[in-house]
């Protein structure tokens, strides 16, 4: 583990407040070490927070630079109250990272349709919510920026059929994203990212790149965006992904 009190951090560097949803694993947990160690504050928001054994150690080992708050995502309430652990500060990060598999078959014959519908509560109705929730912060913020993690298998020049539940909801994120960053143009910043092929509990361990290679590539990616790219969908690389 990075020492927070040997880290490296830029001088001229504005610090920010990032808030992040489903920290507890993967590349949540990668991005909210990434950004704590910058010498950012992070809200760490995860479904679970008292079985997070990994986010609450990074938290005890950050000197308050990672506050983990309890969020579900596909609930309405929940989110409400997570808003009042960040009271008026300003945003200025918001990544929308929490989701779920959808169900664990999705083929045509035997996708499951109540998994298909928490899939939308979560991650199309969730994130959509969320920034309901904290638009007052974002707006409080100087560039403020809103970032849905999505997926290849969202665009309709992904090769193959299946993952019915999980590729529609996906879809249906990278959508309203678009239409929230025609509504909040020159306000706020929105885009979406393709993470890449990680080796997640969803991704596999036959994967492509680590959390941790993911979660780089994703910062540098925000870190990069201007109101011109606002509505835009890209890779972890940094490269537009067609959709």
């Amino acid at each position: 583990m990075v020492s927070y009190a040997t880290a490296v951090m830029d001088p001229e560097k504005t610090m920010a407040n990032v808030l992040i949803t489903g920290t507890n694993r993967g590349i949540g947990l990668a991005l909210t070490r990434l950004y704590a160690e910058a010498g950012d504050t992070v809200f760490a928001f995860c479904r679970t927070p008292q079985s997070a054994d990994r986010l609450n150690e990074l938290a005890r080992h950050s000197g308050g630079g990672v506050r983990v708050h309890a969020m579900d995502v596909g609930d309405e309430t929940s989110i409400k109250t997570a808003a009042g652990a960040v009271g008026n500060l300003p945003v200025d990060i918001l990544i929308n990272n929490a989701g779920v598999r959808g169900g664990t078959s999705q083929s045509l014959e035997h996708t499951n349709t109540a998994d298909w519908i928490e899939a939308f509560k979560v991650m199309t109705i969730g994130p959509f919510r969320v920034v309901q929730a904290f638009l007052p912060n974002l707006k409080a913020a100087k560039d403020p920026k809103i970032i849905s993690i999505s997926t290849q298998i969202a665009a309709t020049t992904w090769p193959t059929g299946g993952f019915y539940s999980y590729a529609s909801t996906k879809a249906a994120l990278n959508r309203v994203m678009l239409s929230m960053a025609r509504d909040l143009k020159g306000q706020v910043i929105v885009a979406m990212i393709h993470p890449g092929w990680v080796k997640t509990d969803l991704g596999g361990p036959g994967a492509d790149i680590t959390p941790e290679e993911s979660a780089r590539g994703v910062r540098n990616v925000i870190a990069s965006l201007t109101k011109a790219d606002s509505g835009k969908f890209y890779k972890w690389n940094g490269d537009i992904h067609p959709w």
